[in-house]
């Protein structure tokens, strides 16, 4: 079991259950899943552009990255329904805790001018989404082998039911959120 599901069980859950006064256990909010987006529309001119992302991303998460396909063709971008347009991985269970420890704990500290993440990313439900500028941050990426840096967004789907029970659940896990 890794260390940050070891510690949500055994500090998170009581801290929680304690904040917001569930009266079950099983009430309180726990991330679900975790999914990163790599947009490559540049692949729209060059298809070995989506094998590299989805390369880089595989190395980064651990997993197996899926190719996404435009679901409309919009002219103004040359893009046409079907063509290969990015890349995602969805993170469940043991691997999306080891993902989520080492964005923490070694991925943010290394972004440039890092002074930690906005905490306005909430969607309304608890789910939040965070925008990394470059796939440099992560230590499991050969500086030498990257040709051009490409951002990703790493969106945090949990089951609270408020923004409030969220960022609490997120904090609580390490996510160093800006001071306002």
């Amino acid at each position: 079991m890794s260390r940050l599901k070891e510690r949500y069980l055994s500090d998170i859950v009581p801290e929680l259950i304690k904040a917001f006064g569930y009266s079950n256990a099983m009430a309180v909010p726990k991330l679900e899943k975790i999914v990163v987006n790599m947009g490559l529309g540049e692949a729209t001119g060059n298809i070995k552009i989506l094998d590299v992302g989805s390369e880089e991303l595989g190395r980064i998460t651990c997993q197996k990255a899926v190719s996404r396909k435009a679901k409309k063709s919009i002219a103004v971008f040359k893009v046409r329904e079907g063509m290969p347009i990015g890349s995602m991985v969805t993170l469940r269970s043991e691997q999306m805790y080891e993902f989520l420890d080492r964005l923490i704990s070694i991925a943010l500290p290394r972004v440039r001018d890092f002074r930690g993440i906005s905490p306005k990313g909430f969607d309304g439900r608890g789910n939040y989404t965070l925008g990394l500028p470059d796939q440099l941050i992560f230590p499991e990426i050969d500086y030498m082998r990257v040709d051009k840096n490409r951002g990703m967004n790493v969106s945090m789907v949990t089951t609270a039911k408020t923004d409030e029970e969220g960022r609490q659940l997120l904090k609580l896990l390490g996510m160093p959120f800006r001071q306002n």
